[in-house]
């Protein structure tokens, strides 16, 4: 199933969609020194907590467009989650199905599949345990210990990817 596939089976797409920005003077500033510090060393090759660089071309465009992700490792699988909803890098994801992770000059082409609302809670909190610290704001009070209903809750406002090599 490809991206496009999964994403029309997945209730969340019937939902409002939802941007997540950090509030206030600090929390704005914080995010973007935290941004550019993690995209500046992944860009040389220095990855923080698994930190990559995700490319994927421009739905309209067809230009490459980049940002910085957080990939997760969970049992052997890969994920990208957008902790701040559904953002312009996920729009593109799920019109092309695929992009490349980059690390310094290694670039990794692969194929992504979006997960149904159902099974995101287990990678929500996986990914909420393993960077709290970076973007627990996104989550407002929901975190790693809540219960299973909450994270099913907030699931349609969280896009998740399974990536796979190409």
């Amino acid at each position: 199933m490809n991206a496009t596939a999964a994403a029309s089976a997945t209730p969340s797409t019937t939902a409002a969609p939802r941007l997540v920005k950090p509030q206030g003077r600090f929390m704005v500033a914080l995010d973007k020194v935290t941004r550019d510090l993690i995209t500046w060393l992944t860009y040389r090759g220095v990855s923080v907590y698994g930190s990559r660089v995700l490319a994927v071309r421009g739905r309209k465009s067809g230009e490459w467009r980049t940002t910085p992700v957080n990939l997760l490792v969970i049992d052997g699988r890969r994920y990208l989650v957008a902790p701040r909803g559904h953002t312009q890098w996920v729009r593109n994801m799920r019109a092309v199905g695929g992009g490349e992770l980059r690390l310094g000059k290694k670039v990794e082409t692969f194929d992504a599949t979006e997960l149904t609302d159902a099974d995101k809670p287990v990678v929500l909190r996986a990914y909420m345990k393993q960077w709290a610290w970076e973007v627990s704001y996104f989550f407002g009070d929901v975190n790693a210990d809540s219960p299973e209903a909450e994270l099913q809750r907030i699931a349609p406002g969280f896009p998740v990817f399974r990536i796979d090599a190409a």
